[in-house]
C-alpha cells in the first residue's frame, strides 16, 4: 500500500512540475524575449540616431573610420548608403562588394526621412540580425545588432529552468516519500482497526487528531464503532432479556429457519422432547408430530399464522400448536399443553350432561304430578295459582336440561351430524315452513329473500335447531318490527345465511359476548320469556361444527341480524329432500 500511495504521489508532484516548467517556457522565457528584443531594439534605435548625428558632423575623420569606431561603440554591425541604396562605408564587409540596399526595409523607411527597423538573416553573415536605418543628409546609416546573442541568452535561461525543475522534482521526490510514508502509516492504523471491528472487537478504538478528510473518516469510523458497541450492548441485554422470558414460560416455544432447522428452544422445550433439541439439527429429529410439522411448514410457506393440535408429541397430553412467521424468515412455533384443561373441560361437561339427564326424570315426574294435580282441583286461586307457577318453573328447567345436554353432546363431539349437500333455498323454505304460523300468531310477517345458487354441507336436523333458535330470539326481541326476514347470499368461502329482524336492536358493548353460555342483554325480559341462555351458544357450537363462522350485527332503533356461514358443497345435489313437517 505504501508504494502504490509512494508512486501516485510521486506521479501527481511530477505532473504539476512538468506541467509549471511548460507555463514557465511557454509564457515567461517568451514574455522575457519579448521584452529583451524590444528593450535592445530600442537602445539600438538611439545608437543609430547617435550614429546618424556623428556622421552628418564629423569632418575630421574618414567615414570608414567613424563606421568601424561606432560599430565597436555600438557592439553591433555599422552600415552607411547614399540615397541611391549604394553602400559607402560597411564594419564587417568591402562596401564595393555589396549589393545595392535600397530595397532594404529599413533603408526604404529611412530615405523617407523616418526610423526603419527589421528582423531578418543576413544575406552576407547569414545570422540573424536587428536591423535599425535612420536618414542622413544624401543618405542613411544602419546598425544590425546580431539576435544570436538572444537565443544564447534565452537557451540559457532555458537550461536553468530545466535544472530548477529537476531539483524540484528531486525535492517532490523526498516529499512524496515523506508524505506516502506518513499517509501510509495512518492508513495502516484505520485498516487494523476496521480489521479489528470486522472480527468483532467492537472495544476497538482510533486516536486521530488530524482535522484532514483522513482524520475525519478516522473520527467518523471511531464513532460508528462506540455507536455499534452500545447497540451491540443494548441488543445482548434485550436477547438475555427475551431468553430469560422464554425460558420463563410454562409453554414450549422453539424456532425452525426456512430450511426447517431449529434455530433456538426454550427450556420446556427441551424438557418436553426426551432428546432435547439439538441446534442446528432438522426439525423432523426433535419433533416428529405430524400436524405440528405440518403448521411449522404452512406458517414458513405461507407467511401466515398456522394452528393445529398435536396428540402426538407426548403420549397421553395434548397440545395446541400456534406457528408464526419470523420477520427474517423462518416461523416460530408455541406449544401449550391442553391436557389438564381438556380433562377439567372433558369432566364439565361429563358432570352438566349426567346432571342434566338426572334431573330429566324427577322434572317429567313434577311436571306430570303437577299437571294432574290442575285437572282435580277445583277453581281455587291460591292453589291453582301455585301450581301454575311449578308447572312452569319444571317446564323452563325441563328446557334447560335439554339445552345443556345438546350442548354438552356437541362441544364433546359425540353428536353425529349427517351432513349432506343441500340447497340454500331449501333450508329456508323448511324454516319459513316451520315457524310461519307462530310468526303469525304474534302478529309478524316471516319472509324469504335467497341469492344463493349454490348448494351447502349441512345436517337439516342441525340447520332446523340454529334457524329456530335465531328465530325465537327474533320473534322474542326483535318482533316489535312487526316483520322477520331470512336470506342467504354467495359468500367468500361459502353460502351466508342471515335472520333479520327490525327491533330496537342490541347495544354493540353486548354483541361480543352474546354467544357465550347463559350470556342475556336483558336478563329479567329473559327470564320471563321463558329462556335458557343457551341458544345461541348452541347454534355457535352446531356452525363451528360445520366448519362455518357465526356473528351478529346490531343498531339501535334499526333491529339486528345474526349471521351464519355454510361451506361450500363439494358433491353436486342428487335430488330435493323433503320439507320438514310443521312442529
Amino acid at each position: 500500500m505504501r508504494n502504490r500511495i509512494f508512486f501516485k504521489l510521486l506521479l501527481a508532484f511530477a505532473v504539476v512540475i512538468a506541467a509549471a516548467t511548460v507555463t514557465l517556457d511557454f509564457s515567461i522565457r517568451r514574455a522575457w524575449e519579448r521584452s529583451l528584443r524590444t528593450e535592445i531594439e530600442r537602445n539600438l534605435q538611439q545608437k543609430t540616431v547617435l550614429f546618424a548625428n556623428r556622421v552628418q558632423s564629423d569632418r575630421v575623420h574618414p567615414l570608414a573610420d567613424i563606421v568601424g569606431q561606432e560599430a565597436q561603440a555600438a557592439g553591433a554591425r555599422a552600415t552607411v548608403v547614399d540615397a541611391k541604396g549604394n553602400v559607402l562605408a560597411d564594419s564587417e564587409a568591402q562596401a564595393s562588394a555589396m549589393e545595392n540596399h535600397a530595397l532594404r526595409p529599413e533603408f526604404v523607411a529611412a530615405l523617407r526621412g523616418e526610423i526603419g527597423s527589421n528582423m531578418r538573416e543576413s544575406r552576407t553573415v547569414g545570422v540573424p540580425f536587428l536591423y535599425v536605418a535612420a536618414p542622413i543628409p544624401g543618405g542613411a546609416v544602419r546598425l544590425a545588432y546580431p539576435l544570436s546573442d538572444i537565443e544564447a541568452a534565452t537557451a540559457q535561461v532555458r537550461r536553468t529552468l530545466l535544472l530548477a525543475s529537476a531539483v524540484a522534482f528531486c525535492l517532490a521526490l523526498v516529499l512524496a516519500a515523506i508524505a506516502a510514508e506518513t499517509t501510509a502509516r495512518r492508513l495502516r492504523r484505520i485498516v487494523q482497526f476496521a480489521g479489528q471491528v470486522a472480527e468483532g472487537d467492537l472495544s476497538a478504538r482510533i486516536a486521530e487528531t488530524s482535522g484532514d478528510e483522513i482524520g475525519k473518516m478516522a473520527g467518523s469510523l471511531d464513532k460508528t464503532a462506540r455507536q455499534l458497541e452500545a447497540n451491540f450492548a443494548a441488543l445482548q441485554t434485550s436477547r438475555r432479556q427475551l431468553e430469560t422470558l422464554l425460558n420463563s414460560m410454562q409453554d414450549a416455544v422453539i424456532a425452525v429457519g426456512e430450511d426447517d432447522r431449529v434455530q433456538w428452544a426454550n427450556q420446556s422445550m427441551n424438557r418436553l422432547v426426551p432428546q432435547r433439541t439439538r441446534l442446528s439439527a432438522p426439525i423432523v429429529e426433535t419433533v416428529r408430530d405430524p400436524d405440528f410439522l405440518r403448521a411449522v411448514r404452512t406458517a414458513n410457506e405461507t407467511r401466515t399464522v398456522s394452528t393445529a393440535r398435536a396428540l402426538s408429541l407426548v403420549p397421553g397430553r395434548t397440545f395446541d400448536v400456534t406457528a408464526a412467521p419470523l420477520p427474517g424468515g423462518g416461523s416460530v412455533a408455541v406449544l401449550r399443553d391442553l391436557t389438564e384443561t381438556e380433562r377439567v373441560e372433558k369432566t364439565r361437561r361429563d358432570f352438566i350432561a349426567n346432571v342434566s339427564h338426572e334431573l330429566r326424570t324427577p322434572l317429567t315426574s313434577i311436571q306430570g304430578y303437577t299437571e294432574t294435580l290442575l285437572d282435580s282441583i277445583s277453581e281455587d286461586g291460591h292453589t291453582r295459582e301455585f301450581l301454575e307457577i311449578i308447572r312452569k318453573n319444571a317446564m323452563r328447567m325441563s328446557r334447560l336440561t335439554e339445552d345443556l345436554l345438546a350442548l354438552a353432546r356437541v362441544e364433546s363431539g359425540e353428536h353425529r351430524f349427517d351432513i349432506q349437500p343441500v340447497l340454500p333455498g331449501e333450508l329456508l323454505q323448511e324454516a319459513l315452513l316451520n315457524f310461519r304460523e307462530r310468526a303469525r300468531s304474534q302478529g309478524i310477517e316471516l319472509q324469504v329473500e335467497n341469492i344463493a345458487s349454490q348448494a351447502v354441507n349441512a345436517d337439516r336436523e342441525a340447520m332446523y335447531q340454529i334457524f329456530s333458535n335465531l328465530i325465537d330470539n327474533a320473534l322474542k326481541y326483535g318482533g316489535t318490527g312487526g316483520k322477520i326476514l331470512l336470506g342467504s347470499r354467495p359468500a367468500e368461502h361459502g353460502v351466508e345465511f342471515f335472520v333479520r329482524d327490525f327491533g330496537p336492536g342490541i347495544p354493540s358493548e353486548h354483541l361480543p359476548r352474546l354467544f357465550e353460555r347463559f350470556y342475556r342483554v336483558d336478563k329479567a325480559r329473559s327470564r320471563e320469556s321463558g329462556g335458557t341462555g343457551l341458544g345461541l351458544a348452541i347454534a355457535k357450537h352446531i356452525v363451528l361444527a360445520h366448519g362455518g363462522t357465526i356473528r351478529a350485527e346490531s343498531e339501535l332503533n334499526h333491529g339486528s341480524t345474526f349471521y351464519f356461514q355454510l361451506p361450500l358443497a363439494t358433491e353436486p345435489v342428487l335430488e330435493p329432500a323433503a320439507s320438514r313437517p310443521q312442529v
